[in-house]
C-alpha cells in the first residue's frame, strides 16, 4: 500500500459526546467517476462531508482527516443503539461505481489498511460494517459486488457460518440491525446486500441461519456511556 497521501479537509471535527476514539469502520463506495473527483468532494467546504481515507481503483490510499477526528461520513443511521455514527467511526471510502467489480489493487490496500486500523485500535472484526448497515432505508454501499467474503478470510470482518435458525428480528438486532427504527425488511435487505444478494423475497431459513450463526458468535452490546 505504502504511504497514504496527505489531501487535508475542513470537513471534520472532534468526536462529540466524549468518545475520545473510534470503536468502529464503515465502509462506502463513492458512486462517482474518478477517485479525484470524490476526493475533491470530500474536501470541498461547501458539501460538508468527508471521510477519514479513499482507496482509489489503483489502490492508492489518500487521508483527508486524521483518525482521531470526526469525519462526516455516515449521516443519519444507527447501529448497536447508537445514532451518531461519525463519532464513534473511521469512514473509507472506495472508489467504485457500485456496480462492477472491486479492483484487485484496491482491495490488497484496502486489507492493509483495514488491518492497521484494527490494530492500532483496538476494534474487534465484526465492528466493520457497511454504510448499509447502519442507514437501510437510505443507502446501499459498499453494495452487492463487494466481497466481505475475502475480508473475514483475513480476519478483517465476518461471515455466516453453519447454525440452527432462530427468529430473525433477534438475531438482527442482536447483531446491531435497528430493527425496531427501520423494520425487518429494510434491515434483512441490508443484511442480504452484505452476506447474500442474490435472495429476494420473504425471509428463509438460510436467512434465518446465516444470522443466528453470526449473532452466536459477534453480537453487539449496546453502546452505554463514552469510550
Amino acid at each position: 500500500m505504502g504511504a497514504a497521501l496527505q489531501r487535508p479537509s475542513p470537513n471534520c471535527g472532534p468526536r462529540k459526546g466524549g468518545i475520545l476514539k473510534p470503536d468502529m469502520v464503515v465502509l462506502h463506495y463513492t458512486a462517482m467517476q474518478s477517485a479525484e473527483d470524490a476526493i475533491c468532494l470530500l474536501c470541498d467546504p461547501e458539501r460538508e462531508v468527508s471521510a477519514h481515507y479513499l482507496i482509489a481503483r489503483d489502490g492508492v490510499v489518500t487521508q483527508m482527516v486524521d483518525e482521531a477526528a470526526r469525519a462526516w461520513h455516515a449521516g443519519a443511521g444507527r447501529w448497536a443503539g447508537c445514532d451518531d455514527i461519525n463519532s464513534r467511526s473511521i469512514g473509507i471510502e472506495l472508489d467504485n461505481d457500485g456496480f462492477s467489480p472491486f479492483s484487485a489493487p484496491l482491495m490488497d490496500s484496502l486489507e492493509e489498511l483495514l488491518d492497521a486500523i484494527l490494530r492500532r485500535w483496538d476494534i474487534p472484526m465484526h465492528h466493520v460494517i457497511a454504510h448499509s448497515d447502519m442507514a437501510p432505508l437510505r443507502k446501499g454501499d459498499p453494495g452487492a459486488r463487494f466481497d466481505w467474503c475475502r475480508l473475514a478470510l483475513g480476519g478483517l470482518s465476518v461471515w455466516p457460518s453453519e447454525a440452527q435458525e432462530q427468529p430473525l428480528t433477534d438475531s438482527l438486532q442482536a447483531l446491531g440491525y435497528s430493527v425496531a427504527e427501520f423494520g425487518v425488511e429494510a434491515c434483512l435487505n441490508a443484511f442480504r446486500l452484505r452476506f447474500a444478494p442474490w435472495r429476494q423475497g420473504a425471509e428463509t431459513v438460510a436467512d434465518q441461519r446465516d444470522a443466528a450463526s453470526l449473532a452466536a458468535r459477534f453480537a453487539v452490546d449496546p453502546w452505554v456511556g463514552t469510550s
